[in-house]
């Protein structure tokens, strides 16, 4: 498996099943009662399934896994990490169709990641574009395999991130060189920043069509144990 390369930076609902009132038959043996399967029912925003942003505005003390940001692009995929109210760059992907999702989601696995931010594009007044619907193929690709794993993929707005990618790193005092190989994930840090700071607003969930795969969503466990708020240093050293 290839090392990442680091860049440096600043209970389900279900619906209530009728009993049956079955009359009864004089003179015989009394009716059984049969257990039917109480049937799932799909899941339809945010709120069944809250993002990791909205989790920690109602809860301060919530302890969850990573948040993955991810800017799609062409050719170059921008990777940041975000745990709590921390972020960071992570790596520029060049891979893409199935090789660039199977290596988001080895990333994953390896920074105890639970969600995955997917960047939206938008065009200035808010529509989606000829891009949105390629970007929303990959997420709903990304959301069956993730759900495998208990994890979520949520698509949220990104409209301006790469602009204010570039003018963060010129204020910074990255080079041209540099710029260029970083902005994505530079891109992907402004995604997250985003997410948190609006608490999770407009965030929108991409789910797969399998119930049982919407279960384990539901069902995956919410806590990381091993993570102390009051120690981010020590997942952040830059």
């Amino acid at each position: 498996m290839r090392s990442l390369q680091y860049f440096p930076s600043v209970s389900i609902v279900f619906r209530t099943q009728k009993d049956v009132n079955t009359p009864l038959i004089p003179h015989l043996s009394p009716i059984r009662t049969r257990n039917y399967p109480l049937p799932l029912r799909a899941t339809t925003s945010t709120d069944e399934i809250p993002p990791n942003a909205v989790r920690r505005k109602t809860d301060r003390n919530w302890r969850g896994g990573f948040s993955l940001g991810v800017d799609l692009g062409l050719s170059r995929t921008g990777v940041a990490l975000s745990k709590g109210y921390t972020f960071r760059p992570l790596t520029v992907l060049k891979s893409r169709g199935q090789k660039l999702e199977t290596r988001l989601l080895e990333i994953a696995e390896e920074e105890e990641v639970d969600e995955f931010i997917i960047g939206l594009p938008r065009s200035s007044d808010g529509k989606e574009t000829v891009q949105s619907n390629k970007v929303r193929s990959v997420a709903g690709r990304l959301a069956v395999q993730a759900a495998e794993r208990g994890w979520r993929v949520y698509v949220l707005d990104e409209h301006g991130t790469s602009a204010e990618a570039s003018d963060r790193m010129i204020v910074m005092g990255l080079g041209k060189s540099e710029r260029h190989n970083s902005e994505d994930a530079y891109a992907a840090v402004i995604l997250l920043e985003r997410y948190f700071t609006t608490q999770g607003l407009g965030a929108e969930i991409i789910l797969p069509k399998s119930l049982e795969l919407q279960e384990k969503i539901k069902n995956a466990a919410p806590k990381d144990p091993d993570f102390l708020p009051g120690k981010l240093e020590e997942y952040y050293k830059f």
